[in-house]
């Protein structure tokens, strides 16, 4: 009896004095202190941004300069390292959730120095507070009455589907699910009147980051743009030779794949020294023209993870073979989507390059606050129906390398003449390509 009544007032002593203040010594030269690393500003006016890898787990101990995890914005792709060494405590987000610039992604558990006398801290324990939980949309009720499995349940109010929006005009239906990649697909079975069986296959996927908001805001933007067109025909027939002659040479010396893109960049580069007003930019008030020094040339790249626009820095200061061998790790970075922010900023003048796909003509849209684009067509031989026949001086029929470019441009600042002038200044670069070796 006497043993039971000690553990009574052991277990009541134990209560008691664990709702008392708790005090914590450190005799030690550190303690423990808890950082919240918020996500910092990335640059481009990016506001937030979508998380899509993480490289750490909760409990991990971590080394300055690790990498932490990668997110992505409209514009780019960017690895967050750390700056502390120490432990990961917290995971604030979730793959597919994005973050504000400024909000917490992890508490990391780090040393920091002390005194070395002994110091007492006094701390009371507080309930901890319930963190603000945003639930996913939650179809609406009617989606009940549908004949679906628990697995589709749980997708449609993952994803916000409503299952009755599935416009069916028979009795009976049933509908499976399942997840490929980032789409969800549905079976939907059929049973009609005769109790004949039909099978219908619906795929739902989400926008990518930079289809929903990047080329959405451009645009968006690109509306307000009265924009007006050129096109003109040039004969690329002593590039193509050039480029045959020394494209092996280059691959050998240089490791370097050359293609046409880097002669057209840098004639491009040369002609807008001759008419700077189409490397310029409106301002935000649509009041000042900003000449831009720089020729930060954006060349469109089209990847699994959707349009990109980096640009070749300062191709004014770069020679053909400086231009081919940055192409090439735009190209690439793109490719992988691993642009960084500063690939994608500050471009000055862009091209599209739609006839490596196949396309003869375009209407290409301008990236604001630009106020010119090009969009480059096919290489086509005359040999072929669709081409106008080319003579020499003596009227005998040449084989000649056509190309059509398809000029858009701002017409509240480019006059149709002056982008007239410009592309005639290409053309003769690009049809006599010798000249791009004086510059």
């Amino acid at each position: 009896s006497s043993q039971k009544n000690f553990h009574s007032f052991s277990s009541h002593r134990l209560d008691e004095l664990s709702k008392r203040p708790r005090k914590h010594f450190h005799t030690s030269g550190f303690q423990c202190e808890i950082v919240q690393f918020k996500l910092a500003d990335i640059g481009e006016g990016i506001k937030e941004a979508e998380m899509i890898e993480w490289f750490v787990n909760e409990g991990d101990h971590i080394t300055q300069f690790q990498d932490l995890c990668e997110v992505q914005s409209d514009k780019s792709t960017v690895k967050i390292t750390s700056r502390y060494d120490g432990v990961i405590k917290k995971r604030y987000y979730e793959l597919g959730e994005f973050a504000q610039v400024g909000q917490t992604l992890v508490d990391m558990e780090i040393e920091g120095e002390e005194s070395n006398e002994a110091d007492e801290e006094i701390s009371t324990e507080q309930p901890t507070p319930m963190e603000d939980v945003i639930d996913p949309p939650v179809p609406s009720q009617s989606s009940q009455s549908v004949l679906a499995t628990p697995a589709v349940r749980n997708l449609a109010k993952q994803y916000g589907l409503n299952l009755s929006d599935i416009k069916v005009f028979i009795n009976k239906f049933l509908i499976f699910a399942g997840l490929y990649l980032s789409h969800i697909v549905l079976l939907i079975i059929f049973y009609t009147d005769n109790n004949s069986v039909k099978l219908y296959i619906i795929c739902v996927m989400s926008l990518t980051t930079i289809q929903s908001k990047a080329m959405l805001r451009s645009m968006k933007s690109s509306l307000n743009i009265p924009h007006f067109g050129y096109n003109d025909e040039y004969d690329l027939t002593e590039l193509v030779l050039l480029r045959k002659r020394i494209k092996k040479e280059v691959k050998h010396s240089h490791g370097i794949k050359l293609s046409y893109m880097p002669f057209i960049v840098k004639a491009v580069s040369v002609a807008l020294s001759k008419y700077p007003i189409l490397n310029s930019q409106l301002d935000s008030n649509h009041e000042n023209l900003i000449y831009k020094t720089n020729h930060n040339i954006g060349v469109a790249v089209d990847t699994p993870h959707g349009l990109l626009l980096p640009s070749v820095k300062s191709v004014q200061n770069m020679s053909v073979l400086d231009v081919a061998n940055e192409l090439n790790r735009l190209h690439e970075a793109g490719l992988n989507n691993k642009l960084s922010p500063s690939d994608i900023a500050d471009g000055t003048f862009s091209l599209s390059n739609i006839g490596s796909i196949g396309g003869t003509y375009a209407s290409p849209v301008i990236f604001p606050p630009q106020v010119a684009i090009g969009a480059l067509g096919k290489i086509q031989v005359n040999m072929c129906m669709c081409v106008l026949p080319r003579f020499d001086r003596n009227g005998d029929l040449l084989k000649a390398h056509i190309m059509c470019i398809s000029w858009s441009a701002d017409h509240r600042v480019i006059e149709g003449a002056t982008m007239a002038r410009f592309s005639n200044l290409l053309k003769d670069f690009l049809e006599n390509p010798s000249q791009l070796l004086l510059h």
